[in-house]
Order: C-alpha cells, then structure tokens, then sequence
C-alpha cells in the first residue's frame, strides 16, 4: 500500500505543472549573507553560520547554518541546517507565465549545483505558489526535487527510503476548475 502511495504521490507531483525552475539562475553569481564564517580554499568549504540567506537569481536559500563545496569544474553544493523551531528552507521561481514559485523547508536541505537537485530531510515540505496564492503541497520525512524536470519524490523516512509502517506523507491538490457564477446571476427574476 505505501509503495503504490508514493508512485501515486511522485506522479500527481509530475503533473503539478509544465514550467521549469527559473533557467537563467545557473548562470548568476551566488551572493551569501551571514554573521560568521569559516573559509578553506584549499578544499573550497565555506562553513557559514548564522541568519544565513544564499540568494542566486530567484533561488533563494535561508537557514541558521550552512556548509557551501565548490567543485573543480565551478559547480556549487550547499547543505543548509535549520534549528528547532526554525528550518532551512528554499525559494525559487519557475519558468513560464506569471509569477510561479516553489518553495520549501525542511531540518536539512542538499541542493546540487550540478543537476540542480534539492533534497529535504526531516519535516519536509513542498509547495508550488502562483503569485502569493498557495496551490499544491505535498509533505513527508524526505523529498527530492529535479528543479529541472519538475520531478518529485516523496519517501516515509529520512533516509530516502520507503518502509512500510515508517509513515505517511500528506498531499493537497488544488482544484483548476473555475467556480460557477453565483446562482442568482443566470436565474431570470420571479414573476416574470
């Protein structure tokens, strides 16, 4: 049961929508805020501590403590650690029309630079945004997010796996069907 769960939870996910993370952010610089830091150029770890807000056009990346690698080929990895009460969390705007965002949180959060792949561990949770208006959301212990592709996975433990009696994830889908005007609009008055 929990296996056909998470298929159909991954595959509702799929269908969220057709637009893709904002294109052009893998080609802006990363700008990071925070209180302290610690720098090692040699192995190109950048520890930061402390309100830290990672911004890289419209990904936009905050948590109290974070853990920046860069590899030999330019690409950047993050791992941003939240406190209780306080979680990391990511925000970013996906291609298309209007102003479509997706945005989530978690205890921890791994975003690969290279296939730009968020993965959130811990209270998890997903949510796409049109505008300011909240639409689908989706909630379990991990998710993995293809900013690319729009693919999401959702697993029922921390570790990226699914065992049964570990849990269970929440999705809420929002209706596209516009509502009908009210009743009183299309009925001609009494008497007539």
């Amino acid at each position: 049961m929990a296996i056909k769960y998470f298929a159909a939870t991954a595959a509702l996910l799929l269908a969220m929508g057709a637009s893709h993370a904002e294109k052009a952010d893998s080609y802006k610089p990363t700008e990071i805020q925070y209180d302290t830091a610690d720098l090692d150029d040699v192995k190109q770890i950048r520890t930061l501590r402390g309100n830290v807000v990672l911004t890289r056009g419209t990904l936009r990346m905050k948590s109290d403590k974070a853990v920046v690698t860069q590899d030999p080929e330019g690409y950047q990895y993050v791992t941003l650690t939240g406190v209780p009460g306080k979680p990391a969390t990511f925000r970013q705007k996906r291609d298309g029309e209007g102003e479509q965002w997706v945005e989530g949180e978690a205890e921890r959060i791994d975003y690969d630079g290279r296939i730009e792949l968020v993965k959130l561990f811990s209270k998890a949770r997903i949510k796409r945004l049109e505008g300011s208006r909240p639409s689908d959301e989706v909630a379990g212990e991990f998710i993995s997010y293809d900013s690319r592709k729009e693919y999401f996975a959702v697993r029922n433990t921390v570790t990226g796996d699914s065992k049964p009696g570990a849990g269970r994830g929440t999705m809420v889908i929002q209706p596209s069907a516009k509502r009908p005007p009210p009743d009183g609009a299309t009925q001609p008055e009494a008497g007539k």
